[in-house]
Parts: structure tokens; C-alpha cells; sequence
């Protein structure tokens, strides 16, 4: 049983990983709270303190719960652009040995014991290297072939190294 597809990056892609990443982590849940924390203040206080007190409680917030979808999108366009393994597609295999990647000449492979965690989102399928790591892979690049990489990581991983739903297309 394999996988065979070619994908191609998209700045778009690389967004939707890195808000995965950044809000399924410390920092981007952080910003959320504080955020959210500063605008209830802004509401509580508002007609107690003068209204510069209140406009800057109401920015801050803003500024919180913006700054980082913001410097990440940034942040995508710019690895895209900047990166020349993106400019071209990725040709992916995932069988019984694990994950192979090639791109013209070059070639990765990954074994099955290398990955550390594998993680379907609405988007992408997502296997990781190590904790920040990973093949970012558009799910509407492998739709027909979803059923089979699911089937695969299931017989090749341990439980709690998967976050994916086997039943989505």
C-alpha cells in the first residue's frame, strides 16, 4: 500500500501551518488571552477612567489578537518567497518505509520511526521531524488518496503520535 502525489506550496499553505503551530502553542494562546483580557478591561473600566485610559485599552487589545495572524502571514509570504525548495512542487511517496520526498534531483526519505507526530487540520496534513518540523501537505492535493496515508500512519505509529480523523476528506 502507497501514496503517490506532487504538491506545490503555496504562501496560503504555509499560513495555515504556522497558525496551526503558533495557536496549538504557548505564544499564540498567550496573545489570545492577554487580548482578550485587555479589551474586558476596556469594557470595565469604560466611564471610570478617562477615555485615553479606555482607547489605549481597546489598541492594546487590538494590537494582541492581531499581531500575530499579522506577523504571520508576513512571515509565510516572505518564506516562500525567499525559499527555492518552495518555487518548485514536491513529489511525495508515503508506503511502508516511511516518507519520500524528492524535488528534481534531491531526495529525502523519513522513516516511520522518525516521525514524531503526524496531525491532520482542516487544510493540511502535517508530519512532523521534531516538534516545529514538519511537511506541510495541502489536503486538497491528496484527497483521493487521504484513506491510504491514514491507513498507513495508523500501521506504522503509535497512538498518541497521531492527530488525525480518519474519516475526513
Amino acid at each position: 500500500m502507497s501514496a503517490e502525489f506532487e504538491i506545490k506550496i503555496t504562501d496560503k499553505d504555509m499560513y495555515r501551518f504556522n497558525l496551526y503551530h503558533a495557536y496549538h502553542g504557548f505564544q499564540g494562546i498567550m496573545a489570545t488571552v492577554v487580548g482578550i483580557w485587555v479589551l474586558i478591561m476596556a469594557a470595565m473600566t469604560f466611564g471610570k477612567v478617562t477615555a485615553m485610559y479606555t482607547a489605549l485599552y481597546i489598541v492594546f487589545g487590538i494590537v494582541f489578537l492581531l499581531y500575530v495572524p499579522g506577523s504571520l502571514y508576513l512571515r509565510s509570504k516572505s518564506q516562500i518567497a525567499s525559499s527555492d525548495v518552495f518555487k518548485q512542487a514536491l513529489r511525495y511517496r508515503i508506503d511502508d518505509a516511511g516518507v519520500h520526498v524528492s524535488q528534481g534531483e534531491d531526495t529525502a526519505d523519513l522513516e516511520w520511526k522518525q516521525i514524531y507526530k503526524m496531525v491532520s487540520t482542516k487544510s493540511n496534513l502535517l508530519i512532523y521531524s521534531s516538534r516545529v518540523n514538519a511537511y506541510v501537505i495541502p489536503r486538497e492535493a491528496i484527497k483521493s488518496q487521504y484513506q491510504t496515508v491514514v491507513g498507513l500512519a495508523v500501521s506504522h505509529l503509535d497512538s498518541y503520535r497521531l492527530k488525525m480523523n480518519p474519516f475526513s476528506i
